[in-house]
């Protein structure tokens, strides 16, 4: 049942690879959770997938407004997520990212 199992988790973790974009460079997680706009308050739920795009987006977010001397790359997967996510998941896009 083990062996099931690890090989099981193996194929969902490459399925969930395959669901993220080939420029993705961030942690693709095995759990979604409930997410909060950071300014309005509103939330919805992520799956894991969708989670680690915001994660990504929101760390791209942060470190270009901590440090302006961030590089042009980066403000291209950033905008890469961002369209990524409003394909992808339009609702939360609105409530989280809009």
């Amino acid at each position: 049942m083990g062996k099931q199992n690890e090989k099981l988790i193996k194929m969902m973790k490459e399925y969930d690879q395959k669901q993220l974009p080939e420029w993705f460079t961030g942690e693709c997680y095995t759990h979604g959770a409930e997410v909060t706009n950071r300014f309005g308050g509103d939330s919805c739920h992520l799956n894991n997938v969708e989670l680690s795009m915001y994660d990504f987006i929101m760390g791209a977010t942060m470190v270009m407004e901590m440090d302006k001397s961030y590089r042009h790359g980066m403000v291209v997967e950033l905008r890469k997520g961002l369209d990524w996510f409003r394909k992808n998941n339009s609702e939360a896009y609105m409530i989280l990212l809009d």
